[in-house]
């Protein structure tokens, strides 16, 4: 029996800190989907299709193109049908702070409920601690360097993204 777990995650765009999540979960887990999911709350700069593209880019500029990570978007119904269908055990979720764990645990207990599905909880590795997609997009947007946050891949496509 395969063990699968899935990262999901708006990933607009995907961060250092979100490649060292999936890096170490797919090093727990036989199989790992990660997974762009729409968020109604936010409104994203960059369209989900190519989001996938970036993270597929991501992961082989990082040497894990041929690893066991699934890449795929998911923006009809519930996170947890996604999950089922894909015969998930586990959903992975990076915390940062306590913020973090406070949005978080609503949802697992939730997903747990629907679905029977644990989420797991991993802390970044604290170089990326501070770091979120949205942090990332301001100062991209205002000029600043991004490529101590991100791949080389979104650094590039964010510089010609505000030019």
């Amino acid at each position: 029996m395969s063990n699968v777990a899935v990262v999901p995650g708006s990933f607009d765009p995907i961060t250092l800190g979100h490649i060292d999540v999936i890096e170490r979960a797919s090093g727990i887990f036989d199989e790992v989907h990660v997974v762009v999911v729409h968020n109604p709350d936010k409104h994203a700069l960059i369209p989900i299709a190519h989001r996938v593209d970036l993270i597929h880019s991501s992961l082989a500029e990082r040497g894990l193109a041929d690893a066991n990570i699934v890449v795929n978007s998911w923006s009809v119904g519930l996170l947890v049908d996604y999950v089922t269908d894909v015969g998930a055990t586990a959903i992975v979720k990076g915390i940062r702070s306590q913020v973090d764990v406070a949005y978080e645990t609503p949802m697992a207990i939730v997903n747990r409920n629907l679905a029977g599905v644990e989420t797991i909880f991993l802390l970044p590795d604290p170089a990326h601690a501070h770091v979120s997609s949205s942090l990332v997009r301001q100062v991209s947007a205002l000029g600043g360097d991004v490529a101590p946050y991100v791949p080389a891949v979104v650094a590039e496509f964010l510089k010609h993204t505000t030019d």
